[in-house]
């Protein structure tokens, strides 16, 4: 599969990515500025794809080790080729390996910080990609929401945070399925495409073994006007996480 050479400002990153398969979005540079990362802490990015949250991360926070999950081969091996790529294989570590069995992957309450950016459409909802790699990314075929959820418990010591970037349609289900396994939601932010039109993801941070009490935090909007064109018309928020600065 042939790949293309990118440049990401944010943590002023190269990375890999394939010219047909699966490309990363904004969703995983807005989960990278609204997660607080412990210094010295270690993260574990469920679903990594080409590595870019991990590397986010690294480049942007103090973290002590960043760890992406990622099924598939070829991914994996893109993501730990961006890894060396920029740099960063003392701080960053990919495993390819199923997010439905993680404990023969990692020990138990092993993590301060569990990220996701999963794939977020049933798989008979919206159509499926023709191409593995995006369908995987966008739509369950290999573990459901449930099953992300399962294992960010699993992983994280208690007191430890959970983050997703999420189809806000799915909230509710998604707030379910932390409380369920101990994970309370503490901090939410909707984001929606304009000023006056719905909420299309959500931001979500929660804490495992915490008392319940949520900071519903104020709206992200990422275009400036209903005319707006991906990276032209970003709001000047929007814009601000683009510049390689610290959170």
């Amino acid at each position: 599969m042939k790949e293309t050479l990118d440049s990401l400002s944010v943590g002023n990153l190269r990375l890999l990515q394939s010219e047909s398969g699966y490309r990363y979005s904004l969703d995983p540079i807005l989960l990278a500025r609204f997660v607080k990362v412990k210094t010295r802490g270690r993260v574990v990015d469920l679903g990594t794809g080409c590595g870019v949250l991990p590397l986010l991360l690294a480049r942007l926070s103090d973290a002590g080790e960043c760890v992406g999950v990622e099924l598939q081969p070829a991914l994996a091996d893109r993501a730990a080729r961006n890894v060396e790529l920029n740099s960063l294989s003392e701080r960053v570590h990919i495993k390819q390996g199923d997010i439905r069995d993680i404990g023969g992957a990692f020990s138990a309450s092993s993590f301060d910080l569990v990220v996701s950016n999963p794939p977020y459409r049933q798989p008979d909802s919206g159509k499926v990609a023709p191409n593995d790699e995006r369908a995987a990314a966008r739509h369950e075929l290999a573990g459901g929401l449930a099953d992300f959820v399962t294992a960010a418990s699993w992983l994280l010591k208690n007191g430890g945070s959970f983050a997703m970037i999420y189809l806000a349609e799915r909230l509710p289900e998604l707030m379910a399925e932390m409380v369920a396994r101990r994970i309370e939601p503490k901090r939410l932010r909707m984001v929606h495409p304009r000023q006056g039109e719905a909420a299309r993801m959500v931001l979500v941070e929660g804490r495992k073994g915490g008392r319940p009490g949520l900071l519903v935090e104020k709206p992200l909007y990422i275009y400036r006007n209903e005319n707006g064109v991906a990276g032209r018309d970003y709001t000047v928020e929007v814009l601000q996480m683009y510049e390689d600065s610290p959170n």
